[in-house]
Order: structure tokens, then C-alpha cells, then sequence
């Protein structure tokens, strides 16, 4: 099997054992790119100790200063969670997220998104994805460590790249990359300030989230974060046109 372009991105971890041993678990799998996004300890004594003949792997990680930029050039992106369902989320089980993010790998570089091991990834860095893995576990106690997460994950992937399921890549252009999808939301955030579009509810500070979590759902491609874009700044120069100060 040919190493697919896959990402496994591990953000801040705290423990450089679980390093080690996820570079472990992507090897057993044909998986190499590993990035670390401000790891608690890195490089450590203990990463290399539980890499355990994986150091190709391990040598080869990369230590970036945020998810931003461990996603840079990136179409589809995958995040683990443990809730079983979410009202705004999209989760997928692991076993068709598996087939999901190989068939996207073939036509651009796909990433698979771990959390921290003590509290798991944010709201904010959920966000990021298209949609959320959910590995099936004792419902008393679902609670995984890193690697094992890691390990089950890769499997599949694996699994998947052995049948025929994922054999080509999905039609159409690659999907939009997570900083294409940064400066939309931000260009977005600045229109609704602009026609003074604000969050009604009692908090006021949830628009721009959902705005976030229905267009991650919707899977835009470069295309089309181009068309909404263009939108977005004809909306603008109309106002300016008709008299309306920039802010």
C-alpha cells in the first residue's frame, strides 16, 4: 500500500511517551507525516524510547505554533471526539471517516486531528474540520488514550486503502484549505459588523460560530469559497456606492 497523504496532527500534547507511540502506531500503518502543534515536551528522551523502531517517523515530525498552520495546504480535515452526537457537528463513525479522508487524500493533502489527552480538542479547534470522528467505546467509560485513538484510526485507514472503496478520488475541485476558509469567515465577520447584522440571541456571541460550523458542513470547494467571497465584496462596494462609510 502507497503511503497516502495524510497528516496525523496531534495538538499540544502533554505526554512525549504518547508522541512516541503514536510515530509507533502510524508506522504499523504506512502513515508519515506527523505534526506536533505546541507539544508540552518535545523532543524528549521518552518520545524516542516509545517510538520503538519508528524514529524515521518520530525524526520526521514537524513542531508547529498552531492548528492554523499544521492544516496549511490541507482539503479535507477530520477532528477525533468522544461526544456521540452534536446538534451542530457532523460525526462520522471511524470506520467511514477512514474511507472519507483516504479517497480525499488523492486529490489533495488530508489531515486527521487528535486533542490534548486530559480535555480533547476545543469548540474553536472543532471547527476547523469538516466533520468529527466518533470511535465506538464503552459508553462508561469511552475515554481513550492518545495513541490508542491514533492506533484505531490508522487501522482503518489502513484497512480502508486495502478494498476498493477508496480507490479514486472524489470528482470535482479539492475542497477549500483551512486558510481559504479563515479569510472567508474573517471577510464574512466583516460584512455582518459592516450592515450591522448582529447576533440576536441573549448572549450575542454565537453568529459567527454557526455561520463557521454550517459552511465547514457545507464542504465548499476553492470555487466556491471564491463565489461567496466575490458576494461578500459586492455587498460591500454597493454600500460604499450608495454613501455608507467604510468602517
Amino acid at each position: 500500500m502507497d503511503s497516502p497523504d495524510i497528516r496525523i496532527v496531534l495538538v499540544a500534547p502533554s505526554h512525549p511517551g504518547n508522541i512516541g507511540a503514536v510515530a509507533r502506531a502510524m508506522k504499523n500503518m504506512a502513515l508519515h507525516e506527523l505534526l506536533l502543534v505546541q507539544p508540552k515536551e518535545f523532543p524528549h528522551p521518552e518520545a524516542s524510547a516509545r517510538a520503538s523502531g519508528a524514529h524515521d517517523v518520530l525524526g520526521a515530525a514537524r513542531v508547529v505554533a498552531s492548528l492554523g498552520e499544521a492544516l496549511e495546504g490541507c482539503g479535507f480535515v477530520a477532528a477525533t471526539t468522544s461526544r456521540d452526537r452534536d446538534q451542530y457537528f457532523r460525526v462520522i463513525d471511524v470506520r467511514a471517516a477512514a474511507v472519507r479522508t483516504l479517497a480525499e487524500s488523492r486529490r489533495a493533502p488530508a489531515a486527521l486531528v487528535f486533542g490534548p489527552e486530559r480535555t480533547g480538542l476545543t469548540n474553536e479547534e472543532l471547527e476547523t474540520a469538516h466533520a468529527l470522528i466518533r470511535i465506538p467505546a464503552n459508553p462508561a467509560y469511552p475515554s481513550l488514550n492518545l495513541a490508542m485513538a491514533v492506533q484505531l484510526v490508522a487501522y482503518e485507514l489502513f484497512r480502508a486503502g486495502a478494498g476498493d472503496a477508496a480507490a479514486s478520488a472524489p470528482a470535482g475541485p479539492p475542497l477549500a484549505g483551512a486558510q481559504e476558509l479563515a479569510r472567508l469567515y474573517a471577510h464574512f465577520a466583516q460584512v455582518l459588523e459592516e450592515i450591522e447584522f448582529r447576533d440576536r440571541t441573549q448572549s450575542g456571541t454565537h453568529l459567527m460560530g454557526r455561520i463557521r460550523r454550517f459552511l465547514q458542513r457545507a464542504e465548499l470547494d476553492q470555487n466556491e469559497v471564491n463565489i461567496l467571497r466575490g458576494i461578500l465584496t459586492a455587498v460591500q462596494s454597493r454600500r460604499r456606492h450608495a454613501g455608507a462609510e467604510p468602517p
